[in-house]
C-alpha cells in the first residue's frame, strides 16, 4: 500500500516538471502560429482579407490517471485467521520438573475463581506394559436406568491436532451395578506415564498451592503442586431492612423416628503387630503386570501365612484385590491392611479412580478382616495431594468403615521428608488414628545392609515425635537384591538377606516388609532396583 502511494506522488511531480517542456511543446505543434509578419509574405498571391481564427487555450499540464478498467475476476479471499480462546484460569495442579537430583523449593501460588467453572484437564498415571482402560466417569446404579453426564474425551480435528474436549453423553445401564462411561483405552509396550482427559469442576473461591520443599533422587522428576480447597466467599453486605418477625405459634413436635445405634466410639487404638514379623505387602499382579487369578492369589496368601506373617498389606482395589485377597485371608485366618491408592492429582471422590475404590470398599464390606486402612501412599511426596485434602479424604473413608461397624485405625503413609514439610504434621496428626511412614534404608547412601534396622527404626521415631508420640508403623521397608550401589548401600541376594535380618531384629513387629515377590512389570529406574524388592522367600 505504501509503495503505490509513493509511485503516484513521484508521477505527479514528474508530470509537473515536464509541463514546461515536453507537453507544452506538443501544444505548439497542434496549434500552428498564425499572424502578420514584417518580412516577405509567405505566399505572393495572398490577398488581404478578414479571417476569423479559432484558438484553444489550455490550462497547465496535469497528470491524467485513467480509471481502472472493470474486471470480472473474483477478488482473492482474505487470508485465513485463527481465533485464540483464552483458557479459564483454574487451580489445576502445577507440574514442576526437577531435571537433576537435589532439593527444590517451589513458591506458593494463589488463583481466584470468580464463577463455577468446568474444564477438561489432563491427569497422569503410570501403567505397566499392556492394554489399559482409563478415565471415564464411574457411576453406581441400583436399577436399570439411563444416565446423562459430561465426559472428557479426545477429538481429532481436520488438521490432525488432537484435543481434549468435554461432551455430554447418554448411557443406558441395563441393570444394577457399577459402570464406567466413556473411558479411554491405551496400549503401551513398556511402563509409561500416560495422560488421560478428565472432567474437573471448580467452585468460586480463592485457591492456594502452598510452598513446597522437596528432595528428589532421580533425574527428570515431575512434582505436582496441588491447590487447596477454596476459602468460602465473603458474605455480601446488604442495606435491605430486615423483614418483620413472622408470627409464631407453638410448634408441634415431630413424631420420634427410629434411629440406628451409632457405632461405639473408638477409644485407645490397640497396638498392632509385634514380634519379628507382622505384615508384608502384596500386589495381585503376575508376570507382565497381568492380574492374577483367584486361585493364584489363594496360593500366594497361603505361602505368606506359612512364612509366619499374620497380616497382608494391599494398596488398592484393582484386579479384584478385595474379594480375592479377602477370601484367601479369611480362609487362612489372616488380617488385611487395605488402602485407597492415589496415582494422580485429584485427591477426593471427584477423581473417578478414588471414587471407584471407595465404592469397592463399601461393596466388599468384609470389615472384620480389616486391621488398618491406609489412604494414600506417598501422595504428599508425589505432589498429588495437600495435607488438608488428605484429611478430608481420610475422614470420608473412615466414615465408610465406621458405618459398616469397623473401628480399625485409618491413616496415610508417606516419606519422612513429606511428614516434615511445612504444616503437614500440624494438619495430619490430629486426624489420623496412628502415624505411618515408608522408609527404605537403601536410599540413604551412608547405610550398609546390616544397619538397615536401626536406620528405619530411627526414621519411624522421627515421625512419631512429630505427632506427639502417637503410635506409629512403617508401611513399606525392605532392601533390593539387585541395584546400582548408592554410596555404601549395595545390593546382592546376600545384602538383601542381611538387611531383612537387621529389620526383623530392630523393628520387625511394626513394619510391612516390601514386598512378597519381585515386580518384573516395573521399569528398573535410575537405581536399577525397582524390580528386585521381592523378599518373601527369606521368611
Amino acid at each position: 500500500m505504501k509503495g503505490s502511494i509513493v509511485a503516484a506522488a513521484v508521477a505527479v511531480l514528474a508530470g509537473s516538471a515536464s509541463a514546461r517542456s515536453h507537453q507544452h511543446r506538443h501544444a505548439h505543434d497542434l496549434f500552428q502560429k498564425r499572424g502578420l509578419t514584417t518580412g516577405t509574405p509567405q505566399n505572393q498571391n495572398e490577398t488581404c482579407g478578414c479571417t476569423t481564427y479559432w484558438t484553444t487555450v489550455t490550462g497547465p499540464a496535469t497528470l491524467y490517471t485513467p480509471p481502472v478498467p472493470p474486471t470480472t475476476s473474483t477478488p482473492p479471499p482474505p487470508p485465513p485467521t485463527s481465533t485464540l480462546s483464552t483458557p479459564a484460569t483454574v487451580p489445576t495442579p502445577i507440574a514442576q520438573t526437577c531435571p537433576t537430583p537435589g532439593t527444590y523449593t517451589f513458591p506458593a501460588t494463589t488463583v481466584t475463581v470468580t464463577e463455577s467453572t468446568t474444564v477438561c484437564g489432563p491427569s497422569t498415571t503410570k501403567v505397566p506394559t499392556g492394554t489399559h482402560t482409563l478415565g471415564g466417569v464411574t457411576t453406581v446404579v441400583t436399577t436399570a436406568t439411563t444416565v446423562t453426564c459430561p465426559v472428557a474425551t479426545t477429538e481429532t480435528k481436520s488438521n490432525g491436532v488432537v484435543t481434549s474436549v468435554i461432551k455430554t453423553t447418554t448411557y443406558v445401564c441395563p441393570a444394577a451395578g457399577t459402570y464406567t462411561i466413556a473411558p479411554v483405552t491405551v496400549t503401551v509396550t513398556k511402563e509409561t506415564v500416560v495422560c488421560v482427559p478428565t472432567v474437573t469442576s471448580y467452585a468460586p473461591g480463592t485457591y492456594t498451592a502452598p510452598a513446597v520443599v522437596t528432595t528428589v533422587v532421580e533425574t527428570d522428576v515431575v512434582v505436582y503442586c496441588p491447590f487447596t480447597s477454596p476459602a468460602p466467599p465473603a458474605p455480601v453486605k446488604t442495606t435491605q431492612a430486615a423483614p418483620p418477625p413472622a408470627p409464631t405459634k407453638e410448634a408441634t413436635p415431630p413424631p420420634a423416628k427410629e434411629t440406628k445405634p451409632a457405632p461405639k466410639p473408638q477409644g485407645t487404638v490397640p497396638k498392632l503387630g509385634g514380634g519379628e514379623q507382622w505384615a508384608i505387602t502384596y500386589t495381585p499382579y503376575g508376570p507382565g503386570g497381568v492380574c492374577r487369578t483367584a486361585s493364584e492369589v489363594s496360593n500366594d496368601i497361603a505361602a505368606i501365612k506359612k512364612s509366619g506373617f499374620s497380616t497382608v498389606r494391599v494398596y488398592s482395589t484393582d484386579c479384584d484385590t478385595l474379594p480375592n485377597v479377602g477370601a484367601a485371608c479369611e480362609q487362612q485366618g489372616m488380617k488385611m491392611i487395605i488402602g485407597v491408592f492415589i496415582s494422580q492429582p485429584g485427591c477426593d471422590n471427584s477423581n473417578p479412580d478414588v471414587a471407584h475404590q471407595i465404592q469397592a470398599i463399601k461393596n466388599w464390606g468384609k470389615f472384620n478382616l480389616v486391621e488398618m486402612c491406609v489412604v494414600g501412599n506417598e501422595a504428599l511426596h508425589n505432589g498429588f495431594c495437600s495435607a488438608q485434602q488428605l484429611v478430608t479424604l481420610i475422614k470420608e473413608v473412615k466414615e465408610v468403615l465406621v458405618s459398616g461397624g469397623c473401628n480399625a485405625p485409618v491413616t496415610t503413609t508417606d516419606t519422612v521428608a513429606a511428614w516434615q514439610g511445612s504444616g503437614v504434621a500440624e494438619t495430619l496428626c490430629p486426624n489420623v488414628d496412628v502415624v505411618a511412614c515408608n522408609s527404605h534404608a537403601y536410599f540413604n547412601a551412608e547405610t550398609t545392609p546390616d544397619q538397615a534396622g536401626p536406620f528405619v527404626k530411627g526414621q519411624l521415631e522421627i515421625v512419631k515425635a512429630l505427632c506427639g508420640g502417637k503410635e506409629g508403623y512403617v508401611m513399606e521397608s525392605g532392601w533390593p537384591s539387585k541395584c546400582k550401589c548408592n554410596g555404601v548401600a549395595c545390593c546382592s541376594p546376600q545384602d538383601q538377606a542381611t538387611a531383612i535380618s537387621s529389620l526383623k531384629q530392630a523393628i520387625g513387629g511394626s513394619i510391612a516388609f516390601f514386598s512378597h515377590t519381585d515386580d518384573d512389570w516395573k521399569e528398573d529406574g535410575e537405581c536399577g532396583c525397582e524390580k528386585h524388592w521381592g523378599c518373601g522367600s527369606l521368611f
